[in-house]
């Protein structure tokens, strides 16, 4: 099983290189509000997840998680799932009562592990997600 950090510069970086292909930004884990967990094995980077705790204007917080990733060598071992409920799990501790995300409709393995952990489509209809460029 991984064990599941909470990045130090180092640590970031090389999971930023390992699933996005660039150099970390580190000051990043200063960011209020930032969640981040990396899955490693034996020193190997084997997944990793961020997002944000988010307050909002009724006085309570929600999770949204933005990016869930395990390296190939290691998915179907329960790497994600780890990942998906350490997150949950200090969101909740942080005092967030709701979390969402954005997967692809066509992502079956994202959405069954989604659904085994409980989580359950947006009940208000079709959506569809907008990018601006700013």
């Amino acid at each position: 099983m991984p064990e599941i950090l909470t990045p130090d510069r180092d640590l970031l970086a090389r999971a930023v290189h390992t699933f996005l292909k660039t150099d970390a930004d580190t000051t990043y884990l200063e960011t209020p509000g930032t969640l981040i967990f990396v899955a490693t094995t034996d020193d190997e980077i084997t997944g990793w997840c961020w997002g944000y705790q988010l307050p909002r204007p009724d006085g309570a917080s929600m999770l949204y998680l933005h990016h869930l990733a395990v390296a190939d060598s290691h998915r179907r071992q329960g790497v994600g799932r780890v990942l998906l409920t350490t997150f949950m799990t200090a969101g909740r501790s942080a005092g967030a009562t709701k979390m969402f995300l954005t997967t692809g409709a066509n992502n079956t393995p994202a959405r069954n592990l989604y659904d085994s952990v409980g989580g359950g489509l947006a009940t208000q209809g079709p959506t569809v997600n907008y990018w601006f460029l700013l």
